[in-house]
């Protein structure tokens, strides 16, 4: 069965950097585009990195535009999240969830669009 599973959260201070890691299997990751998602506490889960088949598309809420990359290694089966400058308001629960979008050309970015989700990875920035 499909698996996603999020690893390299934890707790940084704030201006400080983490690598967050999804490793897939049990699906062509290839034919999948990659989506990054957040849930802060008492907040609804946000969209905040997308990332197509390829990688050449690429979705950042504007809150992390510039601080935030995503990218995606189809060899090793696995999307990154480079999180850089981390601010307190970052701290959520990060999820990776993946949509098949082989033939399509429009980059999903709506959580109700994926269809498979990792268990999440949590993150704080400290002040």
């Amino acid at each position: 069965q499909v698996q996603l599973v999020e690893s390299g959260g934890g707790l940084v201070q704030a201006g400080g950097s983490l690598r967050l890691s999804c490793a897939a299997s049990g699906l062509t990751f290839s034919n999948y585009a990659m989506g990054w998602f957040r849930q802060a506490p008492g907040k609804e889960r946000e969209s905040v990195a997308a990332l197509s088949l390829a990688g050449t598309k690429t979705y950042y809420i504007d809150s992390v535009k510039g601080r935030f990359t995503v990218s995606r290694d189809n060899a090793k089966n696995t999307v990154y999240l480079q999180m850089n400058s981390l601010k307190p308001e970052d701290t959520a629960v990060y999820y990776c969830a993946a949509k098949y979008n082989r033939g399509r050309s429009v980059l999903p970015v709506s959580e109700t669009e994926y269809t498979y989700w990792g268990q999440g990875t949590q993150v704080t920035v400290s002040a």
